[in-house]
């Protein structure tokens, strides 16, 4: 059973440390995050060397990087991307034309692109046709 003494008996010294001023987390900018991403993604990086370099923990840029996989699902494909291109006779011969017009087949759904569309619009017309199930 424990007993309370008024005695002060000698204890060893202890250290105190005072922290003074605003504590406040590192703000990256998106920039910033995604430089330190790329250097993870190249070949034979070590993600904990990246982030001991620039002060992060490899939890973080493990975050920053599941963040960019979704962000770039979410916009698409950032670079350049490839689909098969079926050409047929009588298309070809209206490529020799200046009035050609491009299909575009996505699933069931035909998509036909006129010479004079710009590309704001096409790239408008494909999100909404890739977002319908």
């Amino acid at each position: 059973m424990h007993t309370h003494d008024d005695k002060l008996e000698p204890k060893a010294v202890r250290r105190l440390e005072l922290i003074t001023g605003a504590g406040r987390r590192r703000a990256w900018s998106r920039e910033e995050k995604a430089r330190m991403v790329d250097e993870t993604l190249a070949p034979g990086a070590v993600v904990s060397h990246i982030a001991r370099r620039h002060g992060v923990t490899p939890q973080q840029l493990f975050g920053w990087r599941r963040e960019a996989r979704r962000q770039a699902s979410a916009d698409g494909p950032e670079g350049p991307s490839f689909a098969r291109v079926v050409v047929d006779a009588a298309s070809a011969s209206a490529m020799a034309t200046d009035h050609a017009t491009i299909e575009i087949v996505i699933g069931a759904a035909l998509v036909r692109v006129p010479p004079n569309a710009d590309a704001a619009t096409l790239k408008m017309a494909l999100r909404i046709l890739k977002a319908v199930p």
